[in-house]
């Protein structure tokens, strides 16, 4: 089976969030398992082609409403994958950051599918590979299935396709005046007629691609309710038999205590107990909190975002610094407001609390292995990485039930452990997080075997994408089908 993965990021050249880990990690594990899968993105302006290796592949004259444009289509092999990347000036090819302001980003986007559109039939007429499986990912590229199905003529008709949606928010709405601009009619497909979305470039791939995926099976059900599916919950609930929620995983290669040259002091689950709290020590000197492996030191590493649920935390964490023993150490930034509130605890609780407001991949690591709680108090997570990370190095999530951390997280029996790998609350209230970590604290302070016993647990999780490749294989193959019967119907 040969698939290409479409997508506005991929890691290592271009990441902004989750969307990039994704593209960098599971075609590897679709290869692994005996799928020929490739990705295309965009080829920004800041990715040095030297570091990767990146060659020129084809060239051709675009021509659409707004003109002619040259299209040069590069590729490279990173780590066993074939990665192409697509420049076309002014739209790609000369930018500084992945993102812009939202009407250059809606036309550029716009214009990135149908010029994908004719990189594929170039591909496929001068390098002599296509795909069976057109993957794509979010709004950026959700415009593609539509072109294909109501545009690609005969010739693309056995080409199935999967939308993937990692996060519902962020759809690409009121994109009629681009779409009339860059010539893209006849979106007629009564469930969007239906419901209004015929301008809503994620509602759109939605509508016509053979199969949607997200990112968490607690997702896939909660996005069906406008609570956490917009305006879009009708549209998905229509499509709820073609709609699979398949969990994110991990690179537990690259990501795995026992080997990350970030660490002070590597570990396992056989040597946790004697070699973790080296880590926690070396968090704190370098937080400069004072140096206790009798208080528990709450983690976060985060956007810092509205999304995240940081509107709960930050009046709990106030409570219960200011009557508990307890550190907290903050990484991450984002919105002014969150940034300025984390400065004030920090500055509040200098003894108690430090604010990094930064990016730092390094220290990132270092408050996975170090931390023993780590936050994740989300409005709402389609999936989340930090809580997988957090529990391989070895500290407890304590999070809100929902989307993806409700899957992957065990609540606590407050008992001997004998199931839990973390702490989980539910209501949306600031008390409800000051509740959890209360409850954290004491077990952390009076049960400490207990706490061992749900920490080598989440070590020993298996976040690996293996199980979830071998669901997207069967994902690809439904599509197949359906594709193969679209087909024999309209033959």
């Amino acid at each position: 089976m040969k698939v290409l993965l479409a997508s506005a990021e991929a890691f290592p050249f271009a990441k902004v969030g989750g969307l990039a880990d994704v593209l960098g990690s599971l075609p590897q594990a679709l290869r692994r398992n005996g799928v020929d899968a490739r990705v295309i993105i965009p080829g920004y302006g800041f990715i040095d082609h030297l570091d990767y290796g990146i060659e020129p592949l084809l060239s051709f004259d675009f021509h659409h409403r707004m003109g002619v444009n040259e299209v040069k289509l590069f590729h490279c092999l990173y780590e066993g994958i074939r990665f192409y990347l697509l420049q076309s000036p002014p739209y790609f090819g000369l930018e500084g950051e992945v993102y812009s302001h939202w009407d250059w980003d809606m036309e550029r986007f716009i214009y990135l599918n149908q010029a994908l559109m004719a990189a594929l039939a170039h591909l496929e007429a001068r390098g002599g590979w296509r795909p069976d499986v057109l993957h794509v990912n979010d709004w950026h590229t959700s415009l593609l299935p539509f072109l294909i199905r109501e545009h690609g003529g005969e010739g693309w008709r056995a080409l199935a396709t999967v939308i993937s949606i990692h996060n519902i928010a962020y759809q690409g709405k009121d994109a009629g005046g681009f779409l009339w601009q860059a010539g893209i009619h006849g979106r007629h497909h009564p469930d969007l007629s239906e419901f209004g979305l015929t301008d809503n470039l994620l509602a759109i791939g939605i509508a016509y691609s053979d199969m949607v995926s997200t990112v968490s099976p607690r997702y896939a059900v909660e996005i069906q309710y406008a609570y956490a599916g917009y305006e879009l919950a009708p549209l998905i609930e229509k499509r709820a038999a073609d709609l699979r929620g398949i969990l994110n995983g991990l690179d537990v290669d690259k990501w795995d205590p026992a080997s990350d040259q970030t660490l002070v002091a590597k570990f396992d689950t056989a040597n946790a107990a004697e070699l973790r709290p080296i880590n926690k020590r070396h968090l704190q000197s370098f937080a400069r909190l004072p140096l206790r492996s009798d208080v528990p030191l709450v983690g976060i590493v985060s956007r810092l975002a509205a999304q995240k649920g940081f509107d709960l935390a930050l009046p709990a964490l106030r409570n219960i610094l200011a009557r508990r023993d307890a550190q907290v150490v903050v990484l991450g930034a984002g919105e002014a407001r969150l940034e300025q509130a984390f400065w004030q605890l920090d500055q509040d609780f200098a003894d108690k609390a430090r604010a990094l407001l930064q990016f730092d991949a390094a220290l990132a690591q270092q408050i996975y292995a170090g931390c023993d709680i780590f936050l994740m108090p989300s409005h709402f997570e389609p999936c989340g990485i930090g809580q997988m990370m957090a529990m391989r190095y070895g500290a407890l999530p304590l999070a809100r039930e929902t989307g993806g951390l409700a899957d992957t997280v065990v609540n606590y029996d407050n008992g001997d452990a004998d199931a839990g790998t973390g702490f989980l609350f539910h209501w949306q209230e600031p008390g409800a997080v000051e509740g959890t970590l209360d409850w954290a604290f004491d077990v952390f302070a009076r049960r400490p075997d207990a706490w061992r016993r749900m920490q080598r647990r989440g070590m020993r999780t298996d976040f690996s994408w293996s199980q979830s490749a071998a669901k997207y294989i069967a994902l690809y193959e439904r599509a197949c089908a359906k594709a193969g019967a679209r087909r024999m119907n309209t033959d």
